[in-house]
């Protein structure tokens, strides 16, 4: 009888991790399907204001053809590289998605080029996988954590989190200070769809955040043929070096950081600027000057 009981509770064990490694297979797989070339939409509405006064913005729309590069692919860790195919022979390197399991450390931004490290408990991160947004210039964007649905066919992980101003609007833009991302990413038939509803909040240090306007966003990924995108893979070849020494200087940087503080500009030129005018064979006390002179 004793035996029978171990026996059980052994296949019992055996079943639950079988299961288990089943759904993280798949979290794995639905991650990794956002990889390759796509025709990408960007539309974004205004769609609400508390305040009756305000007046809404432009809708913004955009298109563009984006090269998706797998450059890590291991059990608790999924890295992806966007890079943008302006010309066939020009390529800007764009921002890129960290996907790590069950990772209790997220940075979260608070207003004023700040970002605050935040861990997590165990029991709250269990089965979850954290996405982590970076810059063009591999800082810091935003992060969050949640858990991937797979049902009825669909392939859904969806979180919220304050976010910096988006790039089409940090220029022009000084009536709020955070976004609030409430963002969504599915899997589709014809590639990936990020949607978004988002708030846009100014908040102050001495006063309650106060919502100043409500945004629904599409990121509509068309997935074509990857010799679209012979470009930018040619590009990430002749760079990737460079770029991974620049990932392994803000790790570092991060790892030693409760709360960062970026500079916006240092002699006039934002950081992105002295990221893309270092050579390929920039070394690692070249990039690390570079970072550490726009840390506050």
């Amino acid at each position: 009888m004793r035996n029978l009981l171990q026996s059980t509770v052994l296949l019992l064990f055996i079943s639950i991790s079988v299961q288990a490694q089943s759904k993280k297979d798949q979290d794995r797989q639905a991650i990794k399907d956002m990889c390759g070339c796509y025709e990408v939409t960007f539309k974004y509405a205004e769609t609400f204001s508390p305040d009756g006064n305000y007046k809404k913005h432009d809708d913004y729309y955009a298109s563009a053809l984006e090269w998706a590069q797998l450059i890590e692919d291991e059990e608790n860790k999924i890295s992806i590289q966007h890079l943008l195919v302006v010309q066939d022979t020009m390529v800007i390197k764009h921002w890129r998605q960290d996907w790590s399991f069950e990772d209790p450390n997220l940075f979260i931004y608070d207003a004023n080029n700040t970002w605050n490290r935040v861990e997590k408990d165990d029991q709250s991160i269990k089965g979850q996988w954290a996405q982590k947004v970076y810059q063009v210039d591999d800082s810091p964007r935003y992060s969050g954590s949640a858990t991937w649905i797979h049902v009825d066919g669909k392939k859904i992980w969806q979180n919220t989190t304050p976010a910096p101003l988006p790039r089409r609007e940090y220029t022009h833009r000084s009536d709020y200070n955070i976004m609030e991302r409430n963002n969504q990413v599915q899997i589709t038939t014809y590639g990936w769809l990020h949607e978004q509803d988002n708030s846009k909040v100014l908040h102050a240090a001495d006063a309650d955040d106060r919502i100043i306007a409500e945004e629904k966003g599409y990121n509509i990924y068309e997935q074509v043929a990857d010799e679209r995108c012979a470009a930018a893979q040619s590009w990430w070849e002749a760079n990737q070096e460079l770029w991974a020494k620049v990932r392994k200087e803000w790790d570092r940087i991060l790892a030693s950081k409760e709360r960062l503080k970026l500079k916006k500009k240092v002699d006039g030129k934002r950081l992105y600027s002295v990221l893309f005018d270092l050579k390929p064979t920039a070394t690692t006390a070249e990039i690390h000057q570079a970072i550490i002179a726009f840390v506050e």
